[in-house]
């Protein structure tokens, strides 16, 4: 796949062309990387699956598995017990820590090396998940599976921003989230399969978590490394090869100077200061509460609570098991197509109008169910089956606005954001607010809705609000702009945040970036 593009300048004009074309080895890197995502998925899709099986029950939480089956039990709180959920949540507290580490490791040895030790943790996590023979031994794998993600999604969102044109950055870097939607629905097929595979049912699924473990490591021996990352640790004519070879042309003077000068004025700050201290200073804050907040807004939309515990949520709502697991293949269906929306429009219509759109959307659908749930679900007791539809309808409504955009939008506007002094760093901390609040979901979320009941969905419905003043107020368009360019072009020019940007120094230090 080949086509000529140029870049110009500056918004309203004035910014440098840079010449290359879209080629396909471009595109190879992206997927390759992407696998990253994919890695992720399959483990937020296969762990509410495996929670509903009941021979994983057996084994590992009787407690679950009697009060599940005992007549009149309260629907609501069937499935609340800490030590179920800490099954889920164990992973993303694990990759919160891992995700400083991994910053480091991105700087000093590449984002193309940290993928590859994102997949051997995944892949030793995998092994001692599908051979548990105890609560410890499978706890301890969830850890191992955290580290490999904490690593894999600092590094994979980096990567595909740092080789990707301007112009099609967004469509590039959304193929880490169409490999999570990918991920989710493969699991949510694997676990309708597995599910009549007694009593091992529950070990196939864990287990085929390291197949896209060891695609990424495989694949990462075919790639390159980004030019950004060669030249910052000095190894310019690798750098300049690179830029080359990924954009198909030897005339890259222009954007081989601007990504060496980036580094050079990266360099420079952080013998000054190192990263994670200048993230203290006035100038990183834009970025970075933004990047903090995508993360925040982007859990409380609520979709890894209906991710994680689809099959669960399901069966609360009347499902018998084979049914609750096919209804989250049918909504992780809707995810993937809905996200491969979001790669043909977000370079087309930008990033903040996929983002409202959707609040409205989801708004709408978040509401409607907890109504529908309110009415119909009681404690006991099951809603009829035209009520049961008419919830996984709405869910696919809103499952598909998130989709296509605080899925992607949450992992490609801090990737894209930061300057390079701090970029590690500062999307380090994303990644971690990520998965701090995805542990907190995946670790509160059954005994929320044992209190809250259908209330659950009013609580995130009031977060959507925020969400779209958020949007509306303090987020910057980036469609088109270059990556090294966002503090002059985004941050300097927005209403509210360029006042961050107010005296000398900071002044010089963008012009002579």
């Amino acid at each position: 796949m080949a086509g000529g593009f140029a870049i110009d300048g500056k918004v309203g004009g004035g910014r440098r062309e840079f010449k290359g074309k879209i080629t396909w080895y471009v595109w190879m890197c992206g997927i390759v990387a992407a696998t990253s995502g994919l890695m992720f998925g399959y483990d937020v899709g296969i762990s509410g699956g495996v929670t509903a099986m009941d021979d994983f029950l057996v084994r590992f939480f009787p407690a679950v598995y009697a009060r599940k089956h005992r007549a009149r039990e309260n629907n609501y709180c069937k499935f609340d017990d800490q030590r179920l959920q800490l099954f889920t949540s164990s992973l993303y507290l694990a990759a919160l820590l891992a995700s400083f580490v991994a910053s480091r490791l991105c700087t000093r040895l590449g984002r193309r090396r940290t993928m590859q030790l994102a997949s051997a943790f995944f892949l030793a996590g995998t092994g001692l998940c599908a051979g548990a023979a105890n609560l410890a031994m499978l706890i301890v794998g969830r850890i191992c599976l955290g580290v490999g993600v904490g690593f894999g999604n600092q590094a994979a969102p980096l990567f595909l921003s740092e080789i990707a044109p301007a112009h099609i950055r967004g469509a590039l870097n959304i193929l880490f989230q169409l490999d999570v939607t990918i991920g989710i629905l493969i699991a949510n097929v694997v676990n309708y399969f597995t599910s009549e595979i007694h009593p091992a049912g529950w070990r196939y699924s864990l287990g085929g978590a390291g197949v896209p473990a060891a695609v990424l490591f495989l694949g990462s021996l075919a790639i390159t490394e980004t030019p950004t990352s060669l030249i910052e640790r000095g190894r310019r004519d690798a750098g300049r090869a690179t830029l080359e070879r990924i954009r198909g042309t030897a005339d890259v003077d222009d954007e081989y100077e601007e990504i060496r000068h980036a580094c050079e004025t990266a360099a420079a700050l952080c013998a000054e200061e190192p990263p994670f201290r200048r993230l203290r200073r006035r100038e990183s804050r834009p970025p970075l509460v933004i990047a903090v907040a995508m993360q925040v807004f982007q859990q409380f939309t609520g979709i890894n609570a209906i991710m994680f515990y689809a099959p669960v949520l399901f069966q609360t709502m009347g499902f018998k098991s084979n049914a609750s697991l096919l209804s989250a293949v049918v909504t992780g269906g809707v995810n993937v197509i809905s996200t491969l929306v979001s790669v043909v429009l977000v370079d087309k219509f930008g990033r903040r109008l996929l983002l409202l759109q959707a609040c409205a959307q989801m708004l709408v659908a978040q509401t409607a169910v907890g109504g529908i749930m309110w009415a119909h679900v009681k404690v006991s007791g099951n809603p009829s089956e035209k009520w049961a539809v008419v919830i996984v309808v709405l869910i696919c409504v809103y499952v598909s606005s998130f989709a296509w955009s605080w899925g992607p939008m949450g992992w490609l506007i801090p990737s894209e954001t930061f300057p390079l002094e701090t970029r590690t760093a500062g999307f380090a901390f994303a990644v971690s607010s990520n998965m701090l609040f995805t542990f907190l979901i995946a670790q509160a979320f059954l005994s929320m809705m044992c209190t809250l009941r259908a209330s659950i969905f009013f609580f995130f419905a009031a977060w959507i609000v925020a969400m779209a003043a958020f949007v509306f107020w303090l987020l910057p368009e980036t469609k088109g702009v270059p990556i090294d360019d966002m503090v002059a072009t985004v941050w300097r020019r927005h209403w509210f945040w360029r006042r961050f940007f107010h005296d000398d120094a900071d002044r010089r230090r963008i012009d002579n970036c």
